[in-house]
């Protein structure tokens, strides 16, 4: 479909959610509900984009705009019901298919979006509903059909229904796409005479159908995808379903999940086959995992890059790269722009900030490590600390290749130690090393005999 537009509903407080969050920012995951809605627009092909806002309108558009390319707004300042928002879009609606999405219904898929357009241009309809069946209809608008020849009739909102038509059990999702002309000619005739003294877009499907143009509903046979989340109950439920989703697909692709229920793992992360993803693991953002990885448990990783054969125990990442064969953890903290060779040991308790570890270094424990540069085969002693702050600047530590540094070493940026030097246990290092060279800097030892015997005395 060469000309579809999306308009994304997106304005609404959503009071049952009882938070200062707007309803559509409420993360699914790693990302907030509408950001799932405008990918799956694009995913299908749309042009544009124009999503509706209204409550906390700047809030929204600001963290849409952080995240999402190539989307526009339009502003909705009263709530006055979905025909209300659709009139604020303008000329965005004016001409090709305009699709209608809603901003909370974030598990719809690709797959069926395609199959109800095809459906709609088949058909040639003026509109198309997606509708779907339910057990237990409350809240929907019911889709009437006409008994006589079978044709649809029109959409009943729940508080306009009468008892008849409150027993139907095809509902409507939300979902619709129209042909630009008719939908503004109904929009044109839209009124507000309804128990909510509301302009309701399912009102423009009965214009529509009124006008003698073609109008039908699509049925969709999974009502997951268009669970609405209106309190923070459905927002775990929503999760659930995302979750097991994700999960699902990364399983089939050959990864081990050992336990998916205590595992959450975000739509783009990318992860290669025979890699093992250990209970109480967040995967999240754009991070990529290579093949056969350990993963966890109780790791959280975030917009990272790790290559194959790389194990990480309970550990956070964010925004690091590790390169094959590497092990981190237990308990290690790779803060961003970490970048970590091959055949590194980063052990318990260590801390590394935007700095390069090349290959074959060792990290083994209680060392904080930040804006430095490591070369190959280094070893680091416990405690060791590069002091890379003076108060005012960030400063860089520089370490050679084969470089030894003792426990309880401190290293005062900027400062260099040179290929194969030491440090001795215990030193303050604030002068360049030489290579091969040993660096002392520390008291020399003095013992005071009889001290305690006099002081306890005193």
């Amino acid at each position: 479909m060469n000309d579809l537009k999306v308009v994304i509903l997106a304005a609404g407080q959503g009071t049952r959610m009882k938070s200062d969050v707007p309803k559509v920012l409420h993360k699914i995951l790693d990302k907030p509900m509408v950001e799932y809605v405008i990918g799956v627009s694009k995913e299908v092909g749309a042009k544009e984009v124009c999503v509706v806002v209204g409550h906390q309108s700047a809030m929204v558009k600001s963290i849409i705009k952080d995240r999402c390319d190539d989307v526009s707004f339009a502003l909705q300042k009263e709530q006055l019901g979905t025909g209300h928002a659709l009139m604020q879009t303008g000329d965005f609606i004016n001409s090709g298919n305009i699709l209608v999405l809603c901003g909370d219904t974030p598990l719809i898929k690709a797959e069926t979006l395609k199959v109800f357009m095809d459906y709609h241009e088949k058909e040639g309809n003026a509109v198309t509903v997606m509708s779907m069946c339910v057990e237990d209809p409350t809240g929907y608008g019911r889709i009437v059909i006409d008994q006589k020849n079978g044709s649809f009739s029109k959409i009943v909102e729940e508080k306009d229904a009468n008892a008849e038509e409150k027993k139907i059990k095809e509902v409507n999702t939300g979902v619709y796409i129209f042909k630009a002309e008719a939908l503004c000619e109904a929009l044109s005739k839209l009124q507000n005479n309804n128990a909510q003294n509301e302009y309701y877009l399912t009102d423009t499907v009965e214009i529509i159908a009124n006008s003698g143009k073609n109008v039908s509903a699509y049925m969709s046979m999974d009502p997951n995808e268009f669970m609405g989340i209106n309190n923070k109950l459905q927002l775990s439920n929503a999760i659930a379903v995302m979750r097991d989703r994700i999960n699902t697909r990364l399983m089939l692709d050959g990864v081990t999940i050992t336990d998916p229920a205590s595992t959450y793992i975000g739509s783009d992360v990318k992860i290669e086959r025979d890699t093992i993803i250990y209970p109480g693991c967040m995967i999240e953002g754009n991070t990529q995992i290579g093949k056969s990885c350990i993963i966890g448990p109780n790791t959280k990783i975030t917009s990272s890059k790790i290559d194959d054969c790389v194990t990480i125990l309970n550990s956070v990442l964010d925004r690091a790269e590790i390169k094959g064969y590497s092990s981190v953890g237990p308990f290690a903290y790779l803060r961003p722009d970490s970048k970590i060779g091959e055949h590194v040991k980063i052990g318990d308790f260590v801390e590394v900030k935007n700095s390069n570890i090349d290959d074959g270094t060792k990290v083994s424990h209680l060392t904080y490590i930040g804006d430095s540069d490591v070369g190959k085969c280094v070893n680091f002693g416990c405690g060791t600390v590069t002091v890379n702050y003076d108060g005012k600047t960030k400063n860089r530590c520089k370490i050679g290749d084969g470089a030894f540094i003792g426990c309880n070493t401190n290293l005062v940026a900027p400062v260099e130690i040179e290929a194969r030097a030491y440090t001795a246990a215990g030193s303050t290092i604030t002068q360049n090393v030489p290579e091969d060279s040993l660096a002392i800097a520390r008291n020399r030892q003095e013992n005071k005999e009889g001290w305690r015997k006099k002081n306890d005395n005193e």
